[in-house]
């Protein structure tokens, strides 16, 4: 008997057809199977009709999301305004502000003076994108990413700024992008979960944010679609060796043994989430096996080191996390989630930005020409950017040569590539002050609709029932897929 025909044998009526509102959700089904292929021979319920496609052919099979918590400065990295360099130390007009709401960090200040890049900037590619002299090796693949300059959002603090980029609603207790995913898509490997988080540590740790396992929770969602977080140091997962005295075989009757109390429970209950219990424990033990060989890197060429970085040889670095998420996607995890912290630069923009720069830059040109070698980079999307953009005047003290920026949510800048997405695209511009939107905004929901139907999925035919309403990641506000950004 398959894990599926188990499943639906104990499945209440009512459970079947609470599940069967959305024919997508049924993607959770054929996850269970992971490679098995379901046939009419081997399903006689006939329920392989049900099982999900995606709306149209996908482009991207895989997801790479690169956050940069803190909200990079957009102005100091890829929407160059060198105007300007003649308004140093001048108020920001009350034309261009337009009575913006202020976080705290700077509602008191007296004045707003304006702080010009104090970085270079020159043309690359044929697409002739302007990038910061602190980005050299971003710089050589432009015409390999497709740039969006027109982000915003309504969030103007961290903690809903973060939860909006990545679960579409500023109020926590959402699935997230990731979730998403592994609920419509399912997995690709029945041995590696189908998402992982990996929090990368950053050389410079003037100003941290916190990241907790909200970010990438399931919501309401079942809880198998939440993420997976490997660490950097230890055993990547706790408690993913047996302890002393304990052999696999002691491992496997025990794990036997609570899959029966498991099942009485659920025959006395009836719920779900018995299931998904039953799944992980299942999950981890077969994780036993297939981690160890996904982490250890010492297979990896030396060419691979030189494409990275010497810093991709260090546990935890960002370097090495964007390594280790080509490894996973090699092997079949759909969806994997990297946060790299310090991007909250407040003050000292001149010291912090650098080594923010230096631990991101090689690695993500790495990524590129790893995933292009490999044959991936046309299934895999990598998208890179944070919460929020900066403001264009100095919070704190100015001199030409440092000042700080507070958090501008009216405009920031976001890239993709690989997945489906059309490079040499530059999407959207600023005004001169890199502070409104002056053609083709996009939201965070359309941004989210454009990711899902990379993906191949319609967001307005995505959904899962919960206390009474059809969930969506974007929402009921309107939102639009960017064409634009699609190759």
């Amino acid at each position: 008997m398959t894990p599926l025909h188990s499943w639906l044998q104990s499945e209440s009526r009512r459970q079947f057809l609470g599940r069967g509102v959305n024919a997508v959700g049924f993607a959770a089904l054929a996850s269970l199977l992971g490679e098995q292929k379901v046939t009419a021979d081997s399903d006689p319920t006939g329920l392989a009709a049900a099982l999900p496609r995606t709306h149209f052919p996908a482009k991207a099979r895989n997801i790479i999301y690169l956050h940069m918590v803190g909200g990079p400065p957009q102005m100091d990295l890829y929407d160059y305004k060198p105007q300007m360099r003649r308004y140093f130390d001048v108020d920001l007009p009350e034309s261009v502000r337009m009575g913006q709401r202020l976080t705290t960090m700077t509602s008191g200040q007296a004045r707003f003076p304006i702080a010009p890049s104090k970085f270079r900037f020159d043309r690359h590619g044929k697409c002739g994108m302007t990038v910061s002299e602190l980005l050299p090796y971003t710089s050589r693949m432009v015409d390999d990413m497709c740039f969006i300059r027109t982000m915003h959002t309504e969030a103007i603090n961290h903690e809903p700024a973060i939860t909006n980029m990545q679960t579409g609603n500023q109020v926590t207790g959402r699935p997230c992008l990731g979730a998403w995913a592994s609920y419509g898509l399912g997995s690709l490997n029945q041995n590696l979960p189908t998402f992982v988080v990996l929090v990368a540590r950053p050389t410079n740790q003037e100003q941290v944010q916190a990241i907790s396992a909200r970010l990438w929770q399931s919501g309401y969602l079942p809880g198998e679609h939440a993420g997976c977080s490997f660490r950097s140091s230890g055993d990547p997962i706790l408690y993913i060796n047996n302890p002393p005295g304990v052999s696999t075989e002691v491992r496997r009757r025990t794990l036997d043994g609570l899959r029966r109390l498991n099942e009485m429970n659920h025959e006395l209950v009836g719920d779900p989430e018995t299931h998904t219990r039953i799944q992980q424990y299942e999950m981890a033990f077969r994780m036993q096996q297939s981690v160890p060989e996904l982490t250890d890197i010492a297979s990896e060429p030396a060419s691979t080191f030189r494409l990275y970085g010497d810093q991709a040889r260090n546990p935890g670095t960002f370097a090495n996390t964007v390594l280790q998420a080509r490894r996973m996607v090699e092997r079949g995890v759909r969806f994997v989630q990297i946060y790299h912290n310090n991007w909250d630069t407040h003050a000292n923009v001149a010291g912090r930005l650098p080594d923010q720069c230096r631990d991101v830059d090689q690695a993500c040109w790495g990524l590129v020409q790893d995933l292009k070698a490999k044959g991936l980079f046309d299934s895999t999307l990598i998208i890179w950017g944070g919460e929020f953009g900066r403001t264009i005047y100095s919070q704190g003290g100015l001199t030409a040569q440092n000042y700080g920026r507070d958090h501008h949510p009216r405009c920031f800048t976001m890239w993709m590539a690989g997945g489906g997405t059309r490079g040499g695209q530059i999407y959207g511009v600023t005004d001169d002050f890199s502070y409104n939107i002056v053609e083709n905004p996009v939201h965070i929901r359309d941004f989210h609709a454009t990711v899902l139907h990379l993906l191949g999925i319609d967001h307005t035919r995505f959904s899962y029932r919960f206390q009474g309403l059809d969930q969506r990641l974007t929402g009921v506000e309107q939102a639009h897929v960017i064409n634009e950004l699609l190759a």
